[in-house]
């Protein structure tokens, strides 16, 4: 055979790499709504930027009719990208051809991605569109699942990682998705759940529908295991490209930097107004980190999980930061099992990955009853405790009002290694709130007196006036500042350029033991 007839050959076979699933399958991809592997990859990607790995791999199962239809590329299309310049590693799952399920083939292309993205120090995002492990291939596909699995641990930390669950995503498979950094799903096209409705129905008689059991919102709301949900593919898609802006490329390397247009010496008056004369009053955390970071832009993080605590992703004179505040609009900003868990995820991400913390505080405790404490509160309170105390970026804490007790401890305190902590007047700093503290140290007193309730509220506003504000903290140099707040912005952006350069380093271990 001639060059120019290889040459013909190679782009027919190119041509039909291109075009593996049938248009039956293609049609019906669209029907439901989403879109095929090759046009999510187009969306997401820079354009032109795609370079496909593997395209001409087949698998090489017998048995069960399979050897019959040996499609080139397999069920997953794998390789490399650009987004914003900045290089990716990319594989996406092919409901088109074979279900998208995984044998040793599919396998075998995606963890030669992982193997690369690691080497070279870049993210790893993964579409998943898949009915699971490929049963014609038996135990080929489980080990499959498994040699992914460890690849996903060990890049844990060391490239970002980022899934999309654009279809199904049952069974062994979901366990890929919940050890990388972020999932993202689709809502209403996506699924996530190790056993199915029809599996549950017959072993516990329990009626469910596929949304209620696995849908997005479910896992975003309920489960914790979703990160973000997005109305339709190409939604998720782009927002992929802006959760990376706040990323760096690997845990070697800075975030990257956009010369900011909010000016760095913005003063917020604003601030001033924002807490409410009774220490019992709500108010919206988000609306004050709006109003602190760079263009009021903060990207929440598990937004609809633990809404009694914020987490999510901002700048200040142009850096990525991340932001962590207690939540006074629900359950009055109280650490519950599930925000501590999100808290300690959230700040272990940042701290991998080289970006400073910002933490807003009011928090007037771990919140009370059986099922807290029965369910493990202190376990995982102590899971966000743990992952400040492990931090080394820097780390900078506001605290607007209350901080009382252990949650005041566990919210990044000075005693757990914070570089700086500055209060707003409002600031309440004490083990307990005056009426709890005074009902403890006063109780014969109370008892005693004539007239209990007028001298218990003597002994609160005594109380109040002597530990409710920050400046016995700061007497003790357990606060820096207390600063007004209108200039927030202003003392964290100064705090932020002389940190820096900041160097710290935990004592050298395989890892720790964190309280799971």
């Amino acid at each position: 055979m001639g060059t120019q007839a290889r040459i013909e050959q190679l782009r027919k076979l190119r041509e039909e790499s291109l075009h593996a699933g049938s248009q039956r399958a293609v049609d019906r991809q669209h029907e439901l709504g989403k879109l095929t592997a090759r046009e999510r990859l187009e969306i997401l990607l820079d354009k032109g930027s795609f370079n496909e790995i593997d395209p001409f791999v087949r698998h090489q199962a017998t048995g069960f009719g399979i050897e019959e239809k040996r499609p080139l590329g397999d069920a997953v299309i794998t390789g490399y990208g650009t987004i914003d310049g900045r290089t990716v590693f990319v594989y996406a799952e092919d409901f088109t051809v074979f279900g998208g399920s995984l044998g040793a083939a599919v396998a075998n292309k995606i963890c030669k991605l992982m193997d690369m993205a690691l080497q070279v120090g870049a993210p790893i995002i993964g579409l998943k569109d898949s009915g699971g492990a490929r049963i014609q291939e038996g135990v080929a596909s489980l080990d499959g699942y498994g040699r992914i699995f460890e690849r996903n641990v060990r890049a844990s930390g060391v490239v970002p990682q980022i899934s999309v669950i654009m279809g199904p995503c049952a069974g062994g498979a979901v366990y890929s998705p919940a050890i990388t950094d972020f999932v993202i799903q689709v809502d209403k096209t996506s699924h996530m759940f190790i056993t199915g409705p029809d599996v549950i129905k017959a072993v516990t008689g329990e009626d469910v529908t596929m949304e209620e059991l696995g849908g997005a919102r479910t896992h975003a709301s309920k489960s914790g295991v979703t990160h973000f949900v997005f109305p339709t593919g190409k939604d998720a898609l782009e927002a992929v490209r802006y959760l990376l802006s706040f990323i760096p490329q690997n845990n070697m390397e800075l975030p990257p930097y956009f010369a900011p247009t909010d000016n760095p010496d913005r003063i917020v008056d604003a601030l001033d107004e924002v807490i409410p004369d009774s220490s019992n009053q709500p108010y919206d955390m988000v609306e004050v980190i709006e109003q602190v970071v760079d263009d009021g832009e903060f990207f929440q993080v598990h937004e609809a999980f633990a809404p009694n605590i914020v987490v999510g992703f901002a700048r200040l004179d142009g850096h990525a930061v991340g932001v962590v505040g207690n939540q006074p609009g629900a359950l009055a900003g109280t650490l519950d099992i599930a925000a501590s868990e999100k808290g300690a995820r959230f700040v272990r991400f940042c701290d991998a990955f080289n970006i400073p913390l910002i933490t807003f505080v009011d928090v007037p405790g771990f919140l009370p009853g059986v099922s807290q404490e029965h369910g493990g509160i202190i376990r995982h309170g102590a899971k966000l405790l743990f992952a400040y105390c492990e931090a080394t970026v820097p780390r900078i804490t506001v605290i607007t009002r209350k901080a009382y007790g252990g949650a005041y401890l566990v919210m990044n305190a000075r005693g757990v290694g914070a570089d700086l902590v500055y209060a707003w007047p409002s600031a309440e700093i004490a083990v307990m709130g005056a009426q709890g503290a005074v009902n403890v140290i006063f109780r014969r007193e109370l008892k005693e007196a004539e007239d209990p309730e007028a001298k218990r509220a003597e002994l609160i506003a005594d109380y109040e006036a002597r530990f409710n504000n920050p400046y016995r903290a700061a007497e003790l140099g357990l606060v820096d500042d207390v600063i007004e707040p209108r200039e927030t912005r202003v003392k964290l952006i100064r705090a932020l350029r002389m940190l820096r350069t900041k160097r710290k380093t935990l004592p050298q271990k395989k890892h720790g033991n964190i309280p799971l």
